[in-house]
Parts: structure tokens; sequence; C-alpha cells
């Protein structure tokens, strides 16, 4: 198992990306490449604001879905495929690793998996709250490309601001490196302000927005 402090979590430590060598942290690329994704959608009070940004600046990005929101909103998904972004897997139910046991958890990610319509399917997998069992790891790992972090934009804390959130990225963002936002309810006034300036300051700066693959 593993957690993050508060100070942590904006950079994962160096002994997390070894002990969990086997995810993705980051790309390693000397390209002038970000990588975001965003968490927890798709929802419509969100998830087409956080598209028509990405068009503006001609961005791709990767979006880890949960199952419940793709079946109650299979419009705005499927919004985000005919756009020509990543879909991923973020469990149907959003489950804590930590609070589920293994049969279930994994049982719930297929659940999840299975919705994906097959031409949209991609063997991405991110953690809800980047919680997991290193069990769980084990095995899930085995079939996906588990997706982490190297800049956690904090998007959905309340307790910092807005401006805040976006020195958290653009703090620490740098070639290659995997950003996470939310397109949720929670993080939605932060997301708001914060990724259309992330969008123009990197564009400015000569960067390019990709989607991650599996």
């Amino acid at each position: 198992m593993f957690e993050f402090g508060a100070k942590m979590m904006v950079k994962p430590p160096r002994m997390l990306r070894r002990v969990y060598a086997g995810a993705l942290w980051k790309v390693q690329t000397k390209e002038k490449k970000l990588y975001l994704t965003f968490d927890d959608g798709p929802i419509p009070e969100v998830t087409p604001w956080v598209l028509d940004m990405l068009k503006q600046y001609q961005a791709k990005a990767t979006f880890f879905c949960i199952g419940n929101n793709i079946a109650q909103y299979p419009r705005v998904f499927q919004e985000i495929v005919h756009q020509g972004h990543i879909v991923g897997n973020h469990t149907f139910d959003h489950l804590n690793g930590w609070a589920t046991q293994n049969e279930i958890y994994l049982q719930n990610t297929e659940q999840c998996q299975s919705i994906f319509a097959e031409a949209y399917n991609r063997m991405l997998f991110r953690p809800p709250y980047g919680r997991m069992r290193f069990s769980q790891f084990n095995a899930l790992k085995r079939k996906y490309k588990v997706v982490l972090w190297d800049v956690l934009s904090m998007d959905y804390d309340a307790g910092l601001s807005a401006e805040e959130v976006l020195d958290n990225v653009v703090g620490n963002a740098t070639n290659g490196s995997i950003i996470v936002f939310h397109d949720s309810l929670k993080a939605e006034a932060h997301l708001r302000y914060v990724l259309p300036k992330v969008l123009q300051y990197y564009s400015e700066k000569g960067f390019t927005f990709a989607p991650l693959c599996d």
C-alpha cells in the first residue's frame, strides 16, 4: 500500500516510483510534451467544457473514466472519444483499493472495462485516490498499464487557492510529465481557473499536449 502526505502528493517521492516501477509515472522524452489526464468523469457539467478548452489549444489528453459515469452519460463519453482523446479505466464505482477486497476490486475494474466499446478499448488503469494494495497492483499490471503521475494538481482540494493549484502545475511540470486534473464537480471551480492558464502557459513555451497510449 502507499499514500502520499499533503506536501508529497504534488511530486511523488523517488522511493515510491522505485517500489512501483512497473507503473507509468512519467514519459521519458526530451521533447516538449506534456500528458494531461483527467480523472473521475465523464459528467455533463464539466467534461464538455474541458473538451472545448483542449480543442482551443489542439491538445489531446487521457480521461480516466468511472464506469458508472459512462453508463449514465454515454454521449459525453462518446464525445471524448470522437474528439480523439484516449480513455482509461478508473474502476466502475471509484473504489478505494485499500478498503476493498482484492476480488471485488478486480471485478469492479473489469466491470468498468466491459462497458468501453471495443473500438475505444485501451488497457490503461489508474487507481482512484492513487490507492491500491500491492497485491492488486501485481494483478492489474498483468493486463493493464497502470498509470500514476508525475504532477498532481490537487485541484480537488478546497483548502488551496486557485493560484496555489496553478503553481502546483507550472512549478513542477517538465518534459514528459503526466499531470492529473479532475473533471468533477469537486474540482470544477479550480479547474476552470487553472486549465486555461496551463494550456496557454505551456503552449507559449512551445509544448504540445499528447494522450497516453497503452
